[in-house]
């Protein structure tokens, strides 16, 4: 029987204490070569180039070039090398822009090393991994905004129209002929039940979600 090619591995993260301890366990694995190691998103660009790895553990937060750029930058130059997030973070914000970046897996760094083994081998064979933490992250940002607008009044929802329109509390008020501290309430409890911080970020989820008509 021929034996398949081991999956070719490029590591990038700016602790050195770091990368010593996943190319010991890279190291333990015959199915699996480490090819090239990066201190920043810059230098796995460049590497990527020229080594042309199977699969990238990418760390998210270093200088120079963050994880997240240097992943778009890699699926753009270089598509065949599949990307794992390997993070100590596991923000909804950091989660969905890796993955839209190109991210393949999304991983925490307190994973096992069989749990990273096994993600990279998916990986290298372009299957996906989530650590049950970003998970639960992109789980609760598809359950919570139906959740939420189901909570808000039905003047609620006309007020929430009106700010999808671009209108000011003034003229809100004299649209529904109410006063504007009666409108300035009802903003603010639409803010807190979409778990928006302003009224802009108020009008994009409520664009996203199809919230008014």
């Amino acid at each position: 029987m021929v034996q398949s090619s081991p999956i070719r591995v490029l590591l990038v993260d700016d602790h050195a204490v770091v990368r010593s301890g996943l190319r010991y366990v890279l190291m333990s694995f015959d199915d699996m070569v480490l090819v090239g190691e990066a201190a920043n998103g810059e230098e796995a660009v460049s590497l990527c180039e020229t080594l042309k790895p199977d699969v990238v553990l990418m760390d998210l937060m270093m200088p120079v070039m963050d994880g997240v750029a240097a992943t778009k930058a890699i699926r753009e130059r270089c598509p065949r090398s599949n990307i794992i997030a390997l993070t100590s973070f596991k923000e909804k914000e950091l989660v969905e822009s890796a993955l839209k970046a190109g991210a393949m897996s999304y991983l925490l760094k307190n994973v096992s090393a069989d749990e990273l083994v096994s993600a990279i081998r998916g990986a290298g064979a372009g299957l996906s991994r989530l650590s049950p933490e970003a998970a639960q992250v992109l789980i609760r940002e598809v359950r919570e905004p139906s959740s939420k607008a189901s909570e808000l009044t039905r003047r609620e929802r006309e007020v929430l129209a009106l700010l999808v329109e671009g209108l000011p509390n003034p003229i809100i008020a004299k649209r529904l002929v109410v006063s504007r501290s009666t409108v300035n309430f009802h903003v603010s409890d639409i803010l807190s039940k979409l778990g928006a911080s302003s009224r802009t970020e108020a009008v994009a989820s409520a664009l996203k979600h199809n919230l008014v008509k």
